[in-house]
């Protein structure tokens, strides 16, 4: 009648996860994609060993889309240069390493994967820890305001 516990469990998972995807601010979103694709590689690394091939397929797959579908999508190539350009080059080779790792049931692979990954990761956290200042914009004040405070030129006798 009320569904099972999983699959409450679930869905309250996933309102969790959709709630942070709406409220979280663009340099939030890319950590996330990060912290995604990790998982996916450690869940790809794990059924890897334990011989699961179908559900190492599937993790896999699911970091190649999200390395590919998010990071590397979200990637402004033209105002982000050279940066960028160098940026898509690796994700594109990320997405082939993985690739390679599941047609050729390669552990190290993974492994290279995920170093790669953690490097970036660090790079972009470090760049949230130091925000850049942005100067609020000062209000313009006109040469004449009726409504502003004056001295008064009155002599008190």
């Amino acid at each position: 009648m009320f569904g099972s516990r999983q699959s409450g469990a679930t869905a309250y998972t996933k309102v969790g996860v959709e709630t942070g995807v709406l409220s979280a601010s663009p340099h939030r979103l890319i950590t996330m994609l990060f912290d995604g694709a990790l998982a996916a590689v450690a869940s790809a690394s794990q059924n890897m060993k334990a011989g699961r091939i179908q559900d190492k397929g599937l993790a896999i797959s699911q970091a190649i889309m999200i390395i590919n579908d998010g990071l590397r999508a979200s990637l402004d190539k033209k105002a982000g240069g050279e940066i960028a350009q160098n940026l898509d080059a690796l994700y594109e080779y990320l997405s082939r390493r993985l690739f390679e790792a599941n047609l050729q049931n390669r552990p190290e692979i993974l492994d290279e994967v995920t170093r790669l990954l953690k490097e970036l990761k660090g790079a972009w956290d470090a760049i949230d820890a130091h925000p850049v200042a942005v100067a609020a914009p000062q209000p313009k004040m006109s040469a004449y305001d009726p409504l502003a405070p004056r001295v008064s030129n009155l002599i008190k006798a």
